[in-house]
């Protein structure tokens, strides 16, 4: 789902990273990082939330919910992928879908209970949609970094 950008000042930019840095930090503290009075801090990162600029969520290790296997397919399509896209992203196992460029046109990301389950995601619900002609399957062996806190340059 392609969104324009939002234009962000100064001001947005410094409460989006206080938020990157600390998702559960309090509207006080994030205001007084960043000149603003709490009840303007709680206004700022609920427009940032409304306008799709900004989620607030708990991110979870996989494996310690039971999800032991995750992976990153590559699929080859024919047709419209933007279509298709749509309808893996519809997945509950897909959590990352992405057009792309290159030798794949989709690259979807799967957090799943075991091979078996990576298996029939694989073989009963993405194979099987209309213009999918090819997928390779990376299995994710150990995460090395994962961060959210890249900043707004």
């Amino acid at each position: 789902m392609a969104r324009q950008a939002a234009t962000l000042d100064d001001t947005a930019k410094a409460v989006i990273e206080q938020l990157q840095a600390d998702g559960r930090k309090s509207y006080a503290d994030i205001g007084k990082a960043v000149g603003l009075s709490e009840a303007a801090a709680r206004q700022r990162v609920q427009r940032l939330i409304e306008a799709g600029t900004v989620q607030v969520v708990g991110v979870t290790d996989p494996v310690q919910l039971g999800f032991n296997r995750q992976a990153m397919i590559g699929v080859r399509a024919s047709g419209d992928t933007t279509a298709l896209a749509r309808r893996i992203s519809e997945m509950p196992e897909v959590d990352y879908v992405v057009l792309t460029a290159g030798s794949f046109d989709i690259l979807a990301e799967c957090v799943v209970e075991d091979d078996d389950a990576l298996i029939a995601l694989l073989n009963e619900k993405i194979r099987e949609l209309p213009g999918v002609f090819g997928t390779e399957t990376f299995v994710y062996l150990r995460l090395v970094k994962q961060r959210f806190d890249w900043g707004t340059r």
